[in-house]
């Protein structure tokens, strides 16, 4: 099932005019994952044509302000646009809309200042914070996908993270039919992967069906050059990266634990990902364009992020 990413924000620390800080929208099925939240990321989105509504699930990568300080505002705007929907729905199930948020270590207690810091009312959507440890780990599974994070280095906690769907066993329905095979019990069963008996013969899924790898997203934030990204990024069909500097600053950036293009092609490289595109760039570059040329360098297939870039995976 494809799924579409909506990079909302390019540049590092401040927006810039052609830039807004960082947020990133991932949708699959009508329902949406946000990484990070920027001031202005509720206008991004509008402008994107996003439904806040859709936001299901936030994921931090870390709480520097360029990419949290949009929080309290889209929490404010998703309870109150859901509460409304959901009055009556709550009244006759006594449930309520729910949104998850997920975070390196420090999480909670940044929230809870967050959430006293203005008149937040917390009665009309359930928010559930998670904490998630500091060590490579599934966090999240559903039949559909996986979301996995690992630490990475910066000079505060930070977690990259990855959306991976899972493979999909694909039915080839004029071959069942020759085997005898009807849409039905058995049918179901082959595509859980199970073999079946027909006819006094067994059937295995792979003599009807084939299986279609799930795609895989790996959003790389403010780090410096580590195992770890590699780690993460292995096997990705799209890599966001950030890419605060060119070469020509890599003091700079290894002083402020950021990463270079050449750091980020060099990623991309090792974990044999498919496509590279870079972000969190820096104010001073007006144009990324030698950003680019430096990263082909390692690895061919890579561009620059532009605000409210829309990419299909």
């Amino acid at each position: 099932m494809p799924f579409e990413v909506t990079i909302l924000g390019t540049s590092s620390m401040v927006p810039t005019k052609e830039r807004n800080v960082q947020a990133l929208f991932l949708e699959r099925k009508g329902d949406g994952i946000l990484f990070d939240c920027g001031e202005g990321t509720q206008r991004q989105m509008n402008i994107a044509g996003i439904n806040r509504n859709k936001v299901k699930t936030i994921l931090l990568t870390h709480w520097h302000g360029d990419h949290v300080a949009g929080l309290i505002g889209l929490l404010q705007t998703v309870g109150h646009q859901l509460g409304q929907k959901q009055d009556e729905y709550a009244v006759e199930k006594g449930e309520k809309a729910t949104l998850n948020i997920y975070g390196p270590r420090g999480t909670e207690m940044h929230m809870a200042h967050l959430v006293r810091s203005v008149t937040f009312e917390q009665g009309k959507i359930d928010v559930k914070v998670h904490e998630l440890p500091m060590v490579q780990d599934k966090f999240y599974e559903n039949e559909e996908y996986e979301l996995w994070c690992i630490p990475l280095k910066h000079s505060t906690p930070v977690l990259g993270y990855a959306f991976v769907e899972k493979d999909k066993r694909r039915m080839d329905m004029k071959r069942a039919e020759k085997l005898g095979l009807k849409p039905g019990r058995k049918i179901g069963q082959l595509q859980r992967g199970e073999t079946v008996k027909h006819d006094g013969k067994e059937i295995a899924p792979e003599m009807v069906g084939s299986i279609v790898k799930g795609k895989k997203f790996t959003l790389i934030p403010d780090t410096k050059l580590c195992n770890e990204a590699i780690k993460l990024a292995e096997g990705s069909d799209l890599l966001v990266c950030e890419s605060s500097f060119g070469s020509e600053l890599e003091e700079k950036a290894r002083k402020f634990r950021h990463l270079t293009a050449e750091h980020a092609a060099s990623i991309a490289q090792q974990a044999g990902a498919k496509r590279l595109i870079l972000t969190h760039f820096s104010q001073r570059y007006k144009q990324v364009d030698a950003l680019v040329k430096e990263a082909k360098v390692l690895f061919p297939d890579v561009e620059a992020a532009f605000d409210l870039m829309k990419v299909k995976v």
